[in-house]
């Protein structure tokens, strides 16, 4: 038993550690999707910068949080799970892309259980 929680503790790391680092860079460059759509007209216009701008700033918050999980994984995956639930309440509150607010309430639930994964003594 305890290979296949290490078998799921290390899935969930690269996951939640590569993901970020890739949509991080893709706020950069906008191939994947233009990462703009996703900021609602209302905080758009609360913004003192352009919605591009911000985005990159987006964009090296979450390569850190990415690094942060290879890294520091416990904390790192406390910070992604906490982070993808923040963006989902954005959207929800919005009411725009609800369907990616539920998928990123599901992988910040997958953040976590990383998270508590990684608590001293699991999975050995």
């Amino acid at each position: 038993m305890n290979s296949n929680v290490q078998f799921v503790k290390t899935l969930l790391k690269y996951t939640f550690g590569l993901v970020p680092i890739v949509a991080g860079l893709d706020k950069f460059t906008n191939i994947l999707t233009n990462w703009s759509q996703y900021i609602s007209e209302g905080l758009a216009g609360l913004l003192p910068l352009e919605s591009t701008t911000f985005m990159m700033i987006v964009g090296v918050i979450e390569i850190i949080a990415g690094i942060l999980v290879l890294t520091k994984t416990k904390i790192g995956a406390y910070v992604v799970s906490a982070w993808l639930t923040a963006i989902a309440l954005t959207l929800i509150f919005s009411w725009t892309y609800v369907d990616v607010a539920v998928r990123d309430l599901v992988m910040a639930i997958g953040a976590f259980s990383l998270a508590k994964l990684s608590q001293e003594g699991v999975g050995k």
